[in-house]
């Protein structure tokens, strides 16, 4: 290869010695700006090496003269941010739910916090808008199974529905009525059809009729004798469009043969008090939340309403 190397005599450049077809490839050198930029590059990346943390090690890599990492960055802003949310954070668990509408700066603070951590924790069963799903109640509606005030929302965020690892979960367990064999298929049809006339959603009927007998022998303990529900049985009201599960025929015969026992999360377990108290005010506040009296009261008290500060001075 040596032996064809030659000096290009148009370009004054010697060649690299192989050709191709006649094709000769000049071997012209580097212009001394790029050398040097080169040159500065590895400078560059070993100063790099020995000032940041660049060398993987068995545990850890190495941490450099200056000690800084873009994780040790991220924990600062984190802590920095953590100890300016702190006062608001102890403030929201300091104080009883149904006492933060009297302070607006809180209750502000809490509807923010509320819809940062529902879309973290909750999402993923009562969708984005909180319109739930199938199975997943609707947040937005004024329908509730177990209150949908301040208090009560607190209350099942915090201790969950039919949760088997909370004492206090709310529970309500309703009969598989045919996959018990407590009633028969065709008494289990003539309790649906009882449920739909109720519901508005078909005319009266015989079986109807014999389903308004079977239904206050079985289920009016729970769900009343008019079908309206009970919130202290977590018992739905049966005589409203909204059903959590569905009201169609074949809907109600599966739940009324085999039952529902959906769970909730106990996020008691998993979330301290303040977020818990913030996601609750951000519920209560999509729209469907019910006035607790003590937080009405505190309410037009602050609004200056005379009934309502007669009313709290009545024992």
């Amino acid at each position: 290869m040596a032996e064809k190397k030659r000096i290009d005599a148009p370009t004054g450049t010697q060649t690299v010695g192989h050709e191709w077809d006649g094709i000769e490839e000049l071997d012209t050198p580097m212009p001394r700006w790029w050398v040097w930029t080169f040159y500065a590059t590895i400078v560059f990346a070993i100063g790099y090496v020995v000032v940041y943390p660049a060398i993987p090690f068995a545990h850890e890599a190495s941490k450099g003269l200056f000690g800084w990492s873009s994780r040790g960055q991220l924990q600062q802003v984190m802590d920095a941010e953590t100890a300016r949310r702190t006062p608001i954070f102890s403030a929201i668990a300091a104080t009883p739910i149904e006492k933060l509408v009297a302070q607006p700066k809180l209750m502000e603070a809490a509807m923010q916090g509320g819809a940062a951590a529902f879309k973290v924790h909750c999402v993923q069963c009562h969708g984005s808008g909180a319109a739930g799903a199938k199975g997943y109640p609707n947040l937005v509606d004024d329908d509730w199974l177990w209150g949908g005030d301040l208090q009560s929302i607190e209350y099942t965020i915090t201790h969950g529905v039919r949760n088997p690892d909370e004492a206090q979960t709310r529970m309500s367990l309703m009969p598989a009525f045919g996959k018990d064999g407590i009633l028969t298929g065709t008494q289990v049809q003539d309790v649906v059809s009882h449920v739909r006339v109720i519901s508005g959603q078909e005319k009266a009927s015989a079986s109807s009729r014999r389903g308004d007998v079977l239904f206050q022998q079985n289920c009016a303990v729970c769900h009343g004798p008019a079908g309206k529900g009970l919130r202290e049985f977590g018992a739905p009201n049966l005589t409203d469009p909204i059903w959590l599960y569905g009201g169609d025929r074949e809907t109600l015969t599966q739940t009324v043969t085999n039952s529902r026992r959906g769970v909730m999360p106990a996020w008691g377990h998993a979330l301290d008090k303040a977020t818990i108290r913030m996601l609750a005010v951000y519920v209560h506040g999509l729209g469907g939340g019910e006035a607790t009296p003590v937080a009405a009261q505190i309410a037009a008290q602050a609004a200056g309403a005379p009934e309502a500060q007669a009313n709290a001075a009545t024992p």
